[in-house]
């Protein structure tokens, strides 16, 4: 991507969060829906933003994301995202998307809103119904604030299994001016995004439009959020919604500004801190673990062998018990589906050789442990085909991901 060249004009905040653009602000409280922790949240914009969202290919797709799907048709703006943790409100029928719409009309009388500038989502255990009750007495204490601690509220709110909150910002210098880009996720099992299998909060104070706006999110998704997997199974609500307010008084962005690249590496780098940081906190997790695929005939053969790879159970156990057994990543490569020559492959996991041109190589097996006890692997493998390139994102296979959903509900 041209993006991809303009880092210098890109800065990270190092407590960056979704209040860190202009005219955002959230809010986290503890309703009581099952969870002793904060269990609903609020994201506030001060006007009307443009939106864009992605969304689970789920057939199971729930009711929340029906009812901010139409939302987001009506007019491509967004002011509010109410989000609960606890229940999925999936599976759950008619009652389920009533409960939905009337999550949605509670949020938009509390904040003096249209009904149709109020997105919602829910994530938690599938088929029970939600508990309205507490819903509506949750949306009636949510006091929004731009403050660093109302968007660690938020942040809190919408984890489920996940150990960590997952978060990130940066700044640009976009048309003369700058601009801001702050981001919330929470995601730690059934992840395997072909979009999203998490859930995902972007706000900006960047001018732009829906439509190009969903453009742009749609091609980052494509190698960031859909190159993380956990555990192989997707869910049934989630979603990456990214809302722009143009709070920064810059000019209109579209891809024919000269400074789009900018804010697509922007957009960029937000999505894979977030995505990072979800495959990191994958349930039972120890260790990170990312591929990097090169020489392969195209960018999208590229990402399909690094995913198919960091999937694999076999290189996700063998990596969690520090073993350099090098045939597990080409088990995984053989049944990508995409074009090899067997006959020259090179793998190297972290600095250490172990194929080249096909051909093993010599290692220190006690080198190869020390490096697969570091709490990020890495995995490099060259086809040496062409000129593709891609990564994917996972975690390692441990005892305790059985013991976390042996007990999910319970």
């Amino acid at each position: 991507m041209q993006a991809l060249t303009q880092s210098a004009k890109i800065t990270k905040i190092a407590e960056g969060n979704i209040n860190t653009p202009k005219g955002f602000q959230s809010s986290g409280i503890h309703a009581g829906l099952r969870y002793s922790k904060k269990d609903l949240g609020v994201i506030l914009s001060e006007s009307p933003a443009s939106c864009a969202a992605v969304y689970t290919t789920s057939s199971f797709q729930a009711a929340p994301l029906i009812v901010t799907k139409e939302s987001i048709a009506q007019e491509g703006l967004i002011q509010a995202i109410v989000v609960n943790s606890a229940c999925a409100n999936a599976c759950t029928g008619q009652q389920g998307l009533n409960d939905a719409y009337l999550m949605r009309e509670l949020a938009a009388k509390k904040f003096d809103l249209k009904e149709n500038y109020v997105a919602v989502a829910s994530t938690g255990v599938i088929g029970e119904y939600m508990q309205m009750e507490k819903i509506e007495a949750g949306i009636q204490t949510l006091v929004p604030s731009s403050d660093q601690q109302s968007a660690e509220a938020f942040q809190t709110a919408i984890l489920t299994t996940d150990l960590v909150m997952k978060k990130t910002g940066y700044a640009a210098i976009i048309d003369g001016k700058t601009v801001y880009m702050g981001g919330a996720a929470k995601g730690s099992g059934m992840i395997h995004p072909n979009m999203a299998t998490m859930l995902a909060f972007i706000t900006t104070d960047v001018q732009v439009n829906s439509a190009d706006l969903r453009a742009a999110l749609k091609a980052v998704t494509d190698h960031t959020f859909n190159q993380i997997t956990v555990d192989g199974d997707t869910s049934t609500n989630d979603m990456v919604l990214v809302v722009a307010n143009g709070q920064s008084e810059t000019a209109a962005l579209t891809p024919e500004h000269p400074d789009w690249p900018i804010f697509l590496e922007l957009l960029t780098r937000t999505c894979e801190d977030l995505a990072m940081d979800i495959a990191k906190d994958g349930e039972g997790a120890t260790k990170l673990i990312e591929v990097e695929v090169s020489g392969a005939e195209t960018n999208d053969a590229a990402r399909t062998v690094a995913k198919q790879i960091v999937g694999s159970n076999l290189v996700k156990t063998a990596i969690h018990g520090a073993d350099a057994n090098w045939g597990r990543i080409i088990g995984a490569l053989g049944q990508s589906g995409v074009k090899i020559n067997p006959n020259n492959v090179n793998i190297t996991i972290g600095p250490i050789a172990m194929l080249k041109n096909s051909d093993p190589q010599v290692f220190s097996e006690e080198e190869a442990t020390a490096y697969l006890q570091n709490d990020k692997v890495n995995i490099f493998v060259d086809l040496n085909l062409g000129e593709g390139k891609g990564k994917a994102w996972g975690c390692d296979l441990s005892y305790d991901y059985v013991k976390i959903n042996a007990s999910y509900r319970t």
